[in-house]
């Protein structure tokens, strides 16, 4: 699936980011799994991520592909629900952390920051739509 579907604008980034603190992940790995609980969004600012989601018989049902830009469990965070896929990102990702607490003080701050939330999530429930059809 298309790299663009967790894409934010990049306004909505730089202020996401300068409430971000940065997360070691140069040998790749596990940023959360399917289930666990929120506890806030994180931008890939570089390399790849792959978000899945998988059955309860452990089985993945689909798998998405993300890219630079990407705001990764931003729907748990909205929600303040546990995240609904697994993302892991690739070997040299630079990855930034931003609290749920920080970012409902962002968007509580700066109203304007709702549309780019919008379309990163209508752009994912797409992505995920048009994955299950091809499956």
């Amino acid at each position: 699936m298309k790299h663009e579907s967790f894409a934010a604008d990049a306004t909505l980034v730089q202020a996401l980011e300068k409430r971000s603190q940065p997360v070691a992940c140069g040998k790749g790995g596990t940023l959360f799994m399917q289930g666990e609980a929120c506890n806030g969004l994180y931008i890939l600012q570089s390399g790849e991520a792959a978000l899945v989601l998988s059955a309860p018989s452990g089985r993945a049902v689909f798998c998405l592909q993300a890219g630079p830009g990407s705001l990764l469990g931003l729907p748990a965070v909205v929600g303040r629900e546990p995240y609904s896929m697994t993302a892991m990102v690739k070997k040299g990702a630079e990855v930034r952390f931003v609290t749920r607490y920080d970012f409902e003080k962002l968007i509580k701050a700066d109203p304007q920051m709702y549309p780019g939330v919008l379309q990163v999530l209508a752009r994912e429930v797409r992505s995920a739509r048009l994955a299950l059809a091809e499956t």
